[in-house]
């Protein structure tokens, strides 16, 4: 019996070139958060990238170009292939409430090649969260070139802050990620390949991680 498709090429492929991008991202983002801390504390210098602010804002400027091509052809393949259609939607306020109250009690089931309503809001989000991650970046970069772009977030200080906690939140959701896939790491090997036998698509604890 041939292996059950799970995720596409396009998926796969630009879902692991996120892993490089989204940690320098973060890392040289936080070495230029330390050099102007929005509040109370600042990271450990061994988790920032740049060795110094110039290097800090280099390495940022350079990889945002990657991620921001990167999440345009996801945008476009997604909107173009079906995939945002047919599984990140929909998504009720009922659903997502059924969902999470069986997520926090541990009885939500998992299958591989469908996604519930607590994965589908997450997806989104994280979609969300990374737009305005570029758009806020962008205004900080050029606050006067892009000096619209800067009124839209209530200023260059607010825009920071903006900035920070979309970079928060796509954060958190890598550490939700990872942690699912440690705890399913079945999940692992599709994301790689592609594909799973029959049998795999059966148990309970198994999760979509497009």
């Amino acid at each position: 019996m041939p292996n059950i498709r799970i995720h596409r090429a396009p998926v796969r492929i630009m879902h692991w070139l996120n892993v490089p991008i989204i940690g320098a991202m973060l890392m040289s983002g936080w070495g230029i958060y330390n050099a102007s801390p929005l509040f109370g504390f600042t990271f450990p210098p061994a988790l920032t990238l740049g060795g110094w602010l110039g290097g800090a804002i280099a390495w940022h400027l350079a990889v945002m170009w990657a991620l921001a091509a990167n999440g345009l052809l996801y945008l476009l393949w997604g909107l173009c292939s079906g995939h945002f259609r047919h599984d990140f939607l929909p998504v009720t306020p009922r659903s997502l409430l059924v969902d999470t109250k069986l997520a926090l009690t541990l009885r939500l089931t998992h299958r591989l090649g469908q996604y519930n309503a607590v994965q589908k809001a997450l997806y989104l989000s994280v979609l969300l969260c990374g737009l305005v991650l570029v758009l806020s970046g962008l205004s900080i970069w050029k606050p006067v070139q892009l000096s619209y772009l800067v009124r839209v977030f209530g200023g260059f200080d607010r825009a920071r802050y903006v900035h920070f906690f979309a970079m928060s939140g796509i954060g958190l959701f890598v550490i939700v990620h990872v942690a699912m896939v440690i705890m399913v790491p079945s999940t692992l090997l599709p994301m790689i390949t592609g594909s799973v036998k029959p049998n795999a698509t059966r148990g309970r604890q198994e999760i979509n991680h497009d």
